[in-house]
């Protein structure tokens, strides 16, 4: 299992609308509205690393009103 978070800046006053286009995306676990640097934080969970590179890529960086993106991809997790 592939398991990362997406860093996302968005448009002035579009963060509430993209939280709810990306808690539509399957595979994401988690997004939260956060205040600092990025606007939201997204945990995101795929079967295959290449599954992974495409939700982030078609999925998330396409949708209208985002700015940019940081992806940081978990090495290891361990779960209980």
């Amino acid at each position: 299992m592939e398991v990362g978070f997406v860093l996302l800046n968005c448009d002035l006053g579009a963060e509430e609308y993209l939280l709810d286009e990306i808690k539509q995306i399957p595979e994401v676990k988690q997004a939260y509205l956060t205040f600092g640097a990025y606007d939201i934080i997204i945990e995101i969970h795929t079967k295959t690393p290449e599954d992974f590179d495409r939700t982030v890529s078609n999925k998330i960086r396409r949708l209208s009103r985002v700015m940019s993106t940081m992806t940081l991809k978990v090495l290891a997790s361990k779960t209980k």
